[in-house]
């Protein structure tokens, strides 16, 4: 039997409250089963309620749907494009049992996360076998649904993130000598040490950040250039990737760094961890020790980031060529319709799991 030709496209996302009523049930899902401490999760509701209990990040996905939809018209191919998250209305739950309902076979999946690792890559295809799962139910059957592939090395989103990181030199008064620093979220170290198929040595999202920060320092001729992460949100006890941006920042303050340019590689968009955890508090730390700061846009902002998009959908649809820069792990397993291997990204242990 001939796989069914692509007929839609489903923007998978992390979702994000959207009024101050939404924030903490929000929060409850992003955490369930995380061993979250409540005291961290007044924190972090505090941050959203800080601007109003809205993340920014569902009308910057709608924002997408809209240019992606008008990209793909331009490059021949008619497919709707439709909106799901992962944590959020509207739920992919929701929206692929819409799919289904308007009679969509095979969609292609573009997760808003350019890196593998288990809540980089691996969660989605959790996400994509539960929304199909719901749509069965609820309708008898559920469209195929093909996850695209990372895209940390593709040139496009290489280009965008490095005239983001120009754009914040040009901010700064020798903005040429100011640190390069680049930021992602981080993860607790064994769930790093496990991202990767088994024989590959794990690491697979902290080397793809890495991979993706040397190109944008390259792009850019900086010749020294530093990764570090942010907004880790589990308990104390377990280690996570360090070191922390606001560490990082006293670091280079006591080395005698005068400024930095601080670009957050690892976030596709300015949504709210970005937009608190360097927008707030890291540029506020840096205004109090006296260190010149300015942050660079996301790669989201950009038109060539929709260009990307459509780029990824080309070469399913069209068998256009793969574009890549980086000399690590991009496609592999997990990708592209196929499945995990066996202990693939495999979820963190939680203390007390068997």
């Amino acid at each position: 039997m001939s796989t069914p030709p692509v007929d839609a496209v489903l923007l998978l996302s992390f979702g994000g409250p959207e009024g101050p009523d939404e924030v903490r049930p929000f929060l409850e899902n992003v955490t369930r089963g995380r061993g979250v401490p409540p005291e961290r999760l007044d924190e972090v509701e505090q941050h959203y309620q800080h601007f109003g209990g809205v993340s920014p990040i569902n009308e910057l996905n709608r924002r997408l749907v809209a240019d992606l939809s008008r990209a793909l018209r331009e490059a021949g191919h008619d497919l709707p494009v439709y909106f799901g998250n992962r944590n959020w209305h509207p739920l992919a739950e929701d929206t692929v049992t819409d799919m289904a309902r308007d009679g969509v076979r095979r969609a292609l999946v573009f997760a808003t996360s350019a890196y593998g690792g288990y809540s980089a890559c691996r969660q989605y295809h959790e996400d994509i076998a539960r929304a199909r799962a719901a749509a069965t139910e609820r309708t008898g059957g559920a469209p195929d649904l093909v996850k695209l592939r990372h895209f940390f090395d593709h040139p496009l989103f290489v280009g965008a993130v490095a005239d983001g990181v120009r754009a914040a030199r040009e901010q700064l008064v020798d903005g040429h000598d100011a640190r390069l620093v680049f930021t992602a979220h981080s993860v607790p170290e064994s769930a790093d040490r496990t991202a990767g198929p088994p024989g590959e040595g794990g690491h697979r999202y902290s080397r793809q950040m890495a991979e993706a920060a040397r190109l944008v320092a390259e792009a850019v001729g900086a010749p020294e250039h530093d990764l570090v992460w942010q907004s880790r949100s589990g308990p104390p006890r377990i280690p996570w990737l360090e070191p922390d941006i606001v560490d990082h920042l006293d670091d280079l303050h006591d080395r005698g760094v005068g400024a930095v340019v601080v670009s957050p590689v690892g976030f596709v968009s300015d949504h709210l961890e970005v937009v608190w955890d360097l927008d707030n508090e890291a540029a506020e730390h840096a205004e109090k020790i006296g260190m010149g700061f300015v942050r660079a846009a996301s790669a989201g902002s950009d038109p060539r980031f929709v260009r990307m998009v459509a780029e990824l959908v080309a070469e399913q649809v069209d068998g256009a060529p793969v574009r890549g820069l980086g000399t690590v792990p991009r496609a592999g397993v997990g990708c592209n319709g196929e499945l995990c291997h066996p202990g693939c990204c495999e979820p963190a242990k939680r203390p007390g799991s068997p």
